[in-house]
């Protein structure tokens, strides 16, 4: 008995250490890339003629794709896809961590340089290692690696867009883990810590950005209106958003196999000059789309419609040159805003002038091109809390999961 309540008091301890380990390591994140940008997109083009600061966007993110690439020929292909992450783990039953800086290097450089990708993939490819490293050390722990590192994964993603529900339900809808050699935690215990991992991991978070703030947190609706109209027009919007993830699916395709055929280094420099160029003309293109997201739900009644509807297309066509052709990071961020740029560009076309219809929209849309690249309708609409009021959920869940049935089935056809 005492043996048993020394392993449990072990194990609360070891999945609070895992949550608050992703917290600090998140926060620490995130300094670095707010330490990086200020420098890189403020003091250097402050500093610059303005003949040389028009172009400067290009100049910044050809190099920057030249050192990203000579750093991955010489030192891997960092940082790793979510996925690729995830099935590694689970067809190793571990994560090689003996190089987790480099990691860490790898993650930062292209979200500094401006590319269009969010944070995610790195920072769940630092957090696994360290909790396989951890599993190692520890004996108690070293027999379930696997399932205290898919725990550290979902809190990394819970903590870092503030929903505590959306980390459990990508991981456990997860198929990757259908046929796992080591036998699982009960699921009643496996809620239990990962309920104290994410309260440890969000309280640290927090804590730190009290005192240091790096990050405003993600731009939300205040409140969803839903007009009679809206009834009718939510099968347009669902297609609208069923279409854009779809698009998002090929052109992956199409920069993986443009990628294929382009050498180390130049691949990843290409990227650069192409989204250097691009951000010259079109700066909204840049980063995740979280401070650009907070400027669009404040005007975007000035924009054409038509504009923002080729600005969605346009950034999930760079979002996916970046991840596939080197400047590697997350879609979660870059697909959210595309979205919703996207339901507002569909909402005004039908309703010039009238803003009520907007954010019913965005939401419907979001759903949809979601819950197409996701196909995880849990996933999608705990995710969407980042930015929509919990009334959204009505139409955001039936929304997701349609479309990831549409998603499931043009992914197997």
């Amino acid at each position: 008995m005492k043996t048993d309540a020394k392993n449990e008091a072990k194990l609360l301890l070891f999945c609070t250490s895992i949550g608050s380990v992703a917290g600090i390591v998140f926060w620490i994140f995130l300094l670095l890339i707010k330490v990086g940008t200020a420098l890189l997109w403020e003091t250097v083009p402050a500093n610059l003629s303005g003949g040389i600061s028009r172009w400067y966007p290009l100049i910044l993110c050809t190099i920057g794709g030249l050192i990203i690439g000579i750093y991955r020929k010489l030192l891997g292909d960092y940082p790793e896809e979510m996925m690729v992450v995830l099935g590694k783990l689970k067809k190793n039953g571990t994560y090689n961590y003996n190089r987790l800086y480099l990691y860490i290097i790898a993650a930062v450089l292209p979200l500094i340089i401006g590319s269009s990708v969010g944070p995610e993939a790195g920072m769940v490819g630092i957090i696994v290692g360290i909790c396989c490293w951890a599993g190692e050390i520890l004996r108690f722990a070293g027999k379930k690696t696997t399932e205290y590192s898919r725990i550290g994964a979902a809190v990394t993603l819970s903590v870092m867009f503030r929903s505590p529900l959306f980390g459990f339900f990508e991981v456990e809808e997860e198929e990757l883990f259908e046929d796992e050699k080591e036998k699982p935690l009960p699921k009643s215990l496996k809620i239990l810590l990962y309920c104290i991992a994410v309260g440890a991991g969000g309280g640290c978070y927090y804590l730190l950005n009290l005192v240091c703030r790096v990050s405003e947190g993600f731009p939300a609706f205040d409140k969803i209106s839903v007009q009679r109209a809206d009834f009718l027009m939510a099968i347009l919007y669902l297609i609208a958003g069923i279409i854009l993830g779809v698009f998002f699916e090929i052109s992956e395709k199409l920069f993986e196999t443009i990628a294929g055929k382009l050498p180390g280094v130049a691949k990843e420099t290409m990227a650069g000059l192409i989204l250097g160029t691009v951000i010259c003309f079109l700066p909204v293109v840049k980063f995740s789309g979280e401070e650009q997201m907070a400027i669009l739900i404040d005007n975007y009644m000035l924009y054409a419609p038509l504009g923002m509807i080729g600005i969605a297309f346009l950034k999930v066509a760079v979002t996916n040159m970046c991840i596939k052709m080197g400047l590697k990071g997350g879609h979660f961020f870059p697909l959210i805003f595309s979205a919703v740029c996207l339901g507002y560009g569909v909402s005004l076309l039908v309703f010039p002038q009238e803003s009520a219809h907007a954010t019913f929209a965005a939401a419907v849309v979001a759903a949809g091109t979601l819950g197409v690249t996701i196909k995880k309708p849990l996933a999608v609409s705990m995710l969407l809390l980042l930015c929509f009021p919990a009334g959204a959920l009505v139409w955001i869940i039936p929304a997701a999961a349609i479309a990831s049935f549409v998603g499931k089935r043009s992914s197997s056809s």
